[in-house]
Order: C-alpha cells, then structure tokens, then sequence
C-alpha cells in the first residue's frame, strides 16, 4: 500500500520542519553551553574577589582572636601544668627503674636490699627536673612582659579615670551663681 502524494508532501513538510527543530534545539544547547561556561567563571571571579574576601573578613573578625586566645592558653597550660607534670611522672619511672637497677645488681653481687628513700627522692627530683627543663625547651618561648596592648589599656584607664574625677568635681564644686535663699518662701499676695 503506497502513499498518496499528498501524504508524502505532508510528510517531507513534516521531515524539513523535524530538520529545523533538531537544528534550532542543537543551536539553542550551543549557546546555552556558552551561558553555562560564562556563569561559571563569573562564579570563580565573584568567589575571589567577593566571597572569600568577606569570609577571610569575618574570620579574622569574629574566630581569630578567640582562636588565638585558645593557642595562647593552650600553650601556657603546656608550659605552666602539663610540662612539669609529665617531668615528675618521668623523673619518678627513671628513678624506680634507676633503683630497680641497684637493687639488681646489689642481689646479683649477694648484698641483699638498700632501702634509702632519701637517696632515690633525690634521684627522682633529679631527674624530674631534668625532663621538665627537655620537655620545655621544645615549647615556644613567651614573652612575660606586658605588650603594645596593655599599656593602651593602661592608658585608657587612666583617662577614663580622669574624667570620671573632672566630671565628680565639676558637679561638687561651689557655684556662685547658684543662689539659694536662707528664709523660707512666702505664698505670693493674691
């Protein structure tokens, strides 16, 4: 069964605009992928010049100085506490072990036990002062002196203190100008 000629020219009219519309779409997702590549480096530039600007911004407004207090006070409860604790803690296993030694070698010479606490008290201060002084000097150093900071502190203390002084004197000072009557007042004559 064939086709009429009219329905095979509706049908080559219906393959042209078929054609037409698969050419347009592939144009249109063309220019679209142009689109799509232009926002997206218009996205990398805002990102850089905009947004990481703001967040490095509120960072450093907002979480750096509490981060740094955090490292400050980390690193002098390390200096100050655990240091010394931990040289203690080793200077009393070397100094156990230390008398373990003797102790093993006077059995093996037949000598029998020494308990001399005082000796091995003073080896375990020994070497707990030798493993804090180890332990501390792979720390940073810190500054104990008073900073850049605190003397603005200082001096903006003292001048808020100042005008608190100016601003009481100001008000309990005398005043000529203020009169006040010594006899009470009378009603006005009406």
């Amino acid at each position: 069964m064939g086709l009429s000629r009219k329905s095979k020219k509706e049908l080559r009219k219906l393959q042209k605009h078929a054609a037409k519309v698969w050419e347009s779409q592939q144009v249109l997702l063309g220019e679209s992928g142009k689109v799509a590549r232009e926002a997206g480096h218009q996205l990398g530039r805002f990102s850089r010049e905009d947004l990481v600007p703001a967040v490095q911004d509120g960072y450093n407004k907002y979480a750096a100085p509490y981060v740094d207090k955090s490292v400050k006070y980390s690193n002098r409860f390390l200096s100050t506490k655990l240091i010394p604790a931990a040289g203690a803690v080793v200077g009393g296993a070397m100094s156990v072990w230390d008398a373990a030694g003797d102790t093993r070698d006077r059995l093996a010479k037949g000598q029998g036990f020494e308990l001399d606490a005082h000796k091995y008290a003073k080896r375990a201060e020994k070497y707990g002062k030798k493993a804090s002084k180890n332990l501390a000097k792979k720390l940073p150093h810190q500054n104990d002196g008073i900073g850049a900071g605190g003397v603005i502190a200082i001096i903006l203390g003292v001048v808020a203190a100042a005008g608190v002084a100016y601003a009481a004197w100001q008000t309990l000072r005398a005043d000529d100008e203020l009169w006040v009557a010594d006899d009470p007042l009378r009603a006005p004559d009406a």
